[in-house]
């Protein structure tokens, strides 16, 4: 038996050093692919002469087809693998995101939106479902710590990055904006071909999993898979009316509200602070955040894996992010300055503690389906995030009236954490760490 579990050990270790640096580099290259409508807008509107109202609804449109397709594409993924699947979605996402550079009005700038969601769709639920496939339970946590590193990341590289491309205007005839979307949409094609040798499907088809490592393995995969199907729900159809699958989706949705209304706001607030407007000292001060959020992301979910209390942890990260969202309206730019970073770095962590919970409950086509539906939910958050701030200032004619509002979504988001039902059947990995 020390054996089987020095050889089930190894085999993560050597799952965990090959597969999550590449996962992390094809989410950064996501998150480029998304935000840099949002650095080329000006020089875009420009160029083009797009209205304010014509980019908003463009913009929002990318999540329209997003959504909607979410579920389609994960369980595609689960028939037909992930490598062929997510090398699909990066080469398609990267040449819609790249033929953005020939839009010349709205009607092409909306249809280019539109078949970017639908190109990007499955993605991230693909790869949360893609962890299930490799990582027990009891390490799953910590992996999903390390991939989530890609938003902070890309909040702190990707701006720069952005920026230097949009300076190369009129460089061979073309627009910086134009050399913009060419450059990063190739990035994600030549990624994508990449993904297609680098990623296998399965432990199963590892070639450079040694046979004790792959065997021990897929026997711990192989023993979990059955206990959740025993008492979970593993068909698609189960899942719609699951009270608990329900649970996760209204808890990742709130999340994506408060996540959301960080992001977006974000800039704005250290501006601020600063009493300065967006530029460079601005955009340097605002990694600092992204960068507590990379620590954040390390640290908690090895803590959670470590003494098995995911839910008190989340909880209290969720909470802790609320009150520290209020404490940034403070007039005082040190004290706001840190309750930002303690907002960003508990938004970022807290996610990779939430997925443990629909992971280590669904199995099968209900993981595929669950995990696509509970992350299609959660993408609307972008959509209500600033609507809600925006309703709540005029509302109570306060400029600080919207981030008190998504602070006390942030604390409901909390309490449904805390009656999550959690217990998974004790599998063989966890009988013998007691």
């Amino acid at each position: 038996m020390p054996v089987t579990e020095n050889a089930l050990d190894r085999s993560i270790a050597r799952a965990r050093r090959r597969l999550v640096p590449f996962l992390l580099l094809m989410y950064v290259v996501s998150f480029l692919d998304r935000a840099n409508i949002g650095f080329a807008k000006q020089a875009f509107q420009a160029s083009t002469g797009i209205s304010e109202a014509a980019y908003a609804l463009g913009a929002g449109l990318f999540f329209l087809t997003y959504a909607l397709l979410e579920v389609p594409s994960n369980l595609i993924m689960h028939r037909v693998g992930a490598r062929v699947w997510m090398s699909r979605i990066m080469v398609t996402w990267g040449l819609v995101s790249a033929a953005t550079m020939f839009a010349t009005g709205p009607t092409s700038f909306y249809l280019l939106r539109l078949l970017l969601g639908a190109a990007e769709a499955g993605f991230f639920p693909g790869i949360i479902l893609y962890l299930t496939y490799w990582f027990p339970n009891r390490i799953r946590s910590q992996v999903l710590g390390l991939f989530y590193f890609g938003a902070p990341v890309a909040f702190i590289f990707g701006g720069p990055f952005s920026g230097l491309l949009l300076e190369l205007h009129q460089t061979a005839g073309l627009q910086g904006w134009q050399w913009m979307f060419m450059i990063e949409g190739l990035l994600s094609v030549v990624v994508g071909i990449w993904a297609y040798w680098f990623l296998d499907n399965k432990p199963d088809d590892a070639r450079w999993l040694p046979a004790p490592e792959k065997q021990a393995l897929l026997a711990e995969l192989l023993l979990e898979e059955h206990e959740r199907c025993a008492h979970s729900p593993c068909g698609f159809l189960s899942i719609l009316t699951n009270l608990r699958v329900l649970h996760f989706v209204l808890i990742y949705f709130l999340i994506q509200i408060s996540v959301y209304g960080v992001v977006f706001y974000l800039p704005t607030q250290v501006a601020a602070i600063l009493g300065k407007s967006v530029g460079l000292e601005v955009g340097l001060v605002s990694a600092i955040p992204w960068i507590c959020a990379v620590a954040a992301a390390f640290w908690l979910p090895r803590t959670a894996d470590r003494h098995d209390n995911h839910r008190m942890l989340a909880t209290l990260t969720l909470a802790v992010s609320g009150l520290a969202s209020v404490g940034s309206a403070t007039n005082r730019p040190a004290i706001a300055l840190l309750a930002l970073c303690v907002t960003a770095s508990s938004f970022v962590a807290v996610q990779p503690l939430f997925w443990t919970f629909p992971a280590g409950y669904l199995a099968g086509s209900a993981a595929a389906g669950g995990i696509a539906m509970v992350n299609a939910f959660g993408t609307l958050g972008g959509f209500v995030a600033p609507n809600l701030k925006a309703w709540a200032d005029s509302h109570f004619e306060s400029s600080w009236a919207g981030l008190y509002f998504l602070a006390g979504i942030t604390l409901l988001g909390a309490i449904l954490i805390a009656f999550i039902d959690d217990r998974r059947p004790s599998t063989r990995g966890e009988a013998r760490r007691s």
